[in-house]
């Protein structure tokens, strides 16, 4: 796919996905960028919201395997990554795949499990693929994992270790809708459309696998000055510096941000990141990767709020 159809995909799949979820802007382009840079999401928010309806919206609109895991205490690392399993015909073992082989796996409600089901998706998200009684099986492309989670004040509920937190590419936070919005989603079930059952949608698909990972290939041609390079760097290492943050971004943030930053790029229809590309994606990247001290948590001080001071403190290089 040539890099200047990237945008106009872009804007049809927000169409599509907009015919069943109303408003949620910033949460359905950051999945969308997401995917065409083969990364993950964690998506935060409380019940209700439609989390886990974007994900089903999103498997619609591009003609991907979708499969659904909804994480509870129970659940073990074998249900997900697969298992061998003693073939008595055969006289040997065979490897029963989990519901990680897909395009797009929705880890629904993730803090749900304890630790150690959580951790059995740490290849899966950074090497895509699983290992298995030594044996390594690769996941298809693309691959894309989406994980909800409640907030973590909420009952039952265990919190990511940061080795996972960390190789989410976004954390996207979800709030309650705008009266507008709310108002919009009950006229969805007063004209005889229940989002459980989208086929009174007229979603219409509009990619094909083979053409996501066309898009992942082609978002690599965009350009990348070297101050922008540098613009990085000294943004990760202000956060890792900073007064009240007691742990900071590793360098896959940095990473993750430049490739995300090139696929923004692209899908506004540009060849060549700008400074306001970081600074819109700063708050996605960078919020699951900053631990704030204890009196600053008490103070009120948030994730965002310190990163919008240190994106603040940071100078932007001109144009």
């Amino acid at each position: 796919m040539e890099l200047s159809n990237v945008a106009r995909v872009f804007d049809s799949a927000i169409e599509q996905i907009g015919k069943v979820v109303v408003g949620q802007i910033e949460l359905v382009e950051g999945v969308l960028i997401a995917l065409f840079s083969e990364g993950s999401v964690l998506i935060e928010g409380p019940p209700g919201l439609g989390k886990t309806l974007l994900v089903n919206v999103l498997s619609r609109t591009v003609s991907c395997d979708f499969n659904r895991v909804q994480f509870t205490p129970d659940l073990m690392p074998s249900d997900l990554t697969g298992h061998s399993i003693y073939d008595m015909k055969e006289q040997n073992f065979r490897f029963n795949r989990g519901p990680v082989f897909t395009n797009i796996l929705l880890g629904d409600e993730i803090n749900r499990s304890p630790p150690k089901t959580q951790a059995s998706l740490l290849e899966v998200m950074q090497e895509h693929q699983v290992t298995v009684d030594g044996q390594t099986h690769s996941l298809p492309r693309p691959f894309l994992v989406i994980a909800t989670q409640n907030p973590i004040e909420h009952e039952g509920t265990y919190p990511l270790p940061e080795a996972q937190v960390d190789r989410f590419m976004f954390k996207l936070l979800v709030d309650y809708p705008s009266i507008p919005d709310e108002v919009d989603i009950l006229r969805h079930y007063t004209a005889g459309r229940d989002p459980r059952y989208l086929d009174g949608f007229g979603l219409e698909t509009v990619l094909q696998a083979e053409e996501v990972i066309q898009i992942q290939d082609a978002v690599r041609q965009v350009i990348v000055e070297e101050k922008i390079l540098t613009y990085i760097v000294n943004i990760v290492s202000a956060a890792r510096s900073w007064g009240s943050v007691t742990v900071g971004p590793s360098p896959r943030a940095g990473v993750n941000l430049l490739i995300a930053a090139r696929t923004m790029a692209a899908c506004r229809g540009r060849d060549f990141v700008t400074p306001d590309d970081i600074k819109e994606l700063a708050p996605w990247v960078l919020r699951h990767r900053l631990r704030l001290r204890p009196e600053a948590e008490i103070e009120g001080s948030t994730p965002d709020e310190t990163i919008r001071q240190i994106m603040d403190s940071v100078e932007a290089p001109r144009s």
